[in-house]
């Protein structure tokens, strides 16, 4: 990739970009299927309206990214050891991901769904989880004291993560 490129509306299918140097480049509108994300660097690049479809993103710190217009979405993705910190993510979409080791701490993720994902061992701190969706997820733990719920979606047996901050006894 060219240094501060633009691209709009482009689709890049089964490329391989790991350990590739994306910073500063603008994706606007454009579909990532079946690429291979590991270890990019993304330090002010801008992602407005940019879908990952059945990626593999590892070691990526979206908190690096420009938040400006920054719109996003997974969709069947393998996201691992990413940092999502600090961001705006209203609305984001994550359906049918495997997000683990991930940070959202600090993160603003108001009306965002994270439906079918499995979310081990992903931290969630500090973030702003209002009408967040995590409908049919799994192993998604955040503690209600550390973070903002209002009208969040959850689902059984999921939802029991919840008592565990409490340190209560459950039989």
């Amino acid at each position: 990739m060219k240094e501060q490129s633009f691209y709009e509306k482009v689709t890049f299918s089964e490329q391989d970009f790991s350990n590739q140097n994306l910073s500063g480049q603008v994706f606007c509108e454009c579909l990532f299927v079946r690429c291979n994300l590991s270890n990019v660097k993304v330090k002010e690049s801008r992602f407005q309206k940019v879908t990952f479809i059945g990626c593999q993103l590892m070691g990526v710190l979206f908190s690096e990214c420009n938040p400006f217009l920054l719109d996003m979405s997974f969709q069947d993705c393998q996201i691992i050891s990413c940092v999502f910190s600090d961001q705006k993510l209203s609305g984001t979409c994550f359906r049918n991901c495997h997000i683990h080791e991930c940070d959202f701490m600090n993160t603003d993720l108001t009306e965002a769904s994270f439906e079918g994902c499995d979310l081990e061992h992903t931290i969630f701190e500090n973030a702003n989880l209002t009408m967040t969706s995590f409908v049919g997820a799994d192993h998604y733990f955040f503690d209600p004291n550390k973070n903002k719920l209002k009208k969040t979606k959850l689902s059984l047996p999921g939802a029991l993560s919840l008592l565990y901050s409490f340190d209560i006894i459950l039989e």
